[in-house]
């Protein structure tokens, strides 16, 4: 057990950058000499996060390309060949033995400076629908992690590894503690319990239905906790009530689930692997502005093996009422949906990418 050093990339956004930090994490219980350092994006959110869990972080200037012709595309070959150069410093500074990419722009430099020097290289991709920088660098990398099948349409056959994504720990140990968690959020044990998720910035879309709602799930006896996000809190707060639990972020997602009866919620990577853990009907509504339209193909992955059930946002105003009345009703119907969303958990994710990174070491 040598002094491995590790780089770490990714982010942009939480579903690229917890997952790096769960890694981190696995690695240096398993190697506590290890030595780490995070790569990210100069002004995104890994810049704070990953300072809060307790690694060193560098930030390189990279954007995206924008889909339409802005001052920022004008900017990216600049950007770019800045972040190339910083990357070349930080490999050459920092002599990591194995370099992870958990997608995002910064990821693509700092990779691609790795393994052009012989590093091996990681790629952990969490969605079922490929991101633009991991597909980029695929052929340069030596293990590419997986959480879904048929990614051989994205990456070389022979490179991929299904793990699954990796997930907070606390969620692998969940138990049943339901009237521990309704206690915690001051709930009515006898009555259903919606969980309402919209990621933790919000989703306005999602907001709007709930408050259009509210007297819907009065009627049918319902409770809820309801996640509108940093952004929409100031707004949604006034219905804060004995029945309806308002907060912008839910700092005990263990306690949320363990309270949760039916799941509304986005579709997001991280929290599909989290649904899968944890076992409960899931109503997807996935963001129509994200890259290649992932989300739905996250959510349709659950779908098609009758795990979940999903509705376009087009669809909400007609629809909503008709498939959540449904679900509501048919107790069997639920027990079925989160039978068959937990079959597909893979709670070892964490380890089993850690145990490809392990073989790298070896070499």
């Amino acid at each position: 057990m040598g002094n491995y050093r590790f780089i770490l990339s990714g982010g942009g956004t939480g579903g690229h950058i917890y997952p790096a930090i769960a890694i981190a994490n696995e690695l240096k219980r398993r190697h506590s000499s290890a030595e780490f350092l995070f790569v990210g994006a100069k002004d995104r959110m890994e810049m704070e996060k990953v300072p809060q869990a307790g690694y060193r972080i560098e930030g390189l200037w990279i954007s995206g390309l924008q889909r339409k012709l802005t001052l920022k595309n004008v900017m990216f070959p600049f950007k770019l060949i800045s972040s190339l150069i910083k990357s070349r410093g930080i490999v050459s500074r920092f002599k990591p033995h194995v370099v992870v990419g958990t997608g995002g722009f910064a990821s693509g430099p700092l990779l691609r400076v790795a393994s052009g020097r012989g590093i091996p290289c990681v790629l952990q991709e969490q969605n079922s629908y490929a991101g633009i920088t991991n597909k980029l660098l695929k052929d340069r990398v030596a293990k590419i992690c997986v959480a879904y099948d048929g990614m051989e349409r994205f990456f070389p056959r022979d490179k991929i590894v299904k793990t699954g994504n990796p997930v907070r720990g606390d969620l692998v140990e969940i138990k049943d503690g339901r009237p521990e968690a309704l206690d915690f959020f001051g709930l009515d044990k006898n009555r259903t319990t919606l969980l309402v998720l919209g990621g933790s910035l919000g989703a306005r879309r999602i907001n709007l239905l709930v408050e259009q709602k509210l007297e819907y799930f009065k009627d049918r006896d319902i409770q809820l906790i309801w996640q509108c996000g940093k952004l929409y809190f100031e707004e949604y707060r006034k219905y804060c009530s004995d029945s309806v639990k308002v907060h912008d972020f839910l700092n005990r997602m263990d306690l949320a689930y363990a309270a949760a009866d039916i799941i509304v919620s986005r579709a997001g990577a991280g929290s599909v692997s989290e649904f899968c853990i944890v076992g409960k009907p899931v109503l997807f509504i996935p963001s129509p502005n994200v890259a290649e339209d992932h989300q739905t193909k996250n959510a349709q992955a659950l779908v098609s093996e009758n795990a979940a059930l999903l509705l376009r946002e087009e669809d909400l105003d007609d629809g909503f009422e008709k498939v959540f009345s449904v679900l509501h009703g048919s107790p069997e119907r639920q027990l079925e949906l989160g039978r068959n969303i937990k079959q597909l958990a893979m709670p070892n994710a964490t380890g089993d990418i850690v145990d490809e990174i392990e073989k790298l070491l070896d070499r």
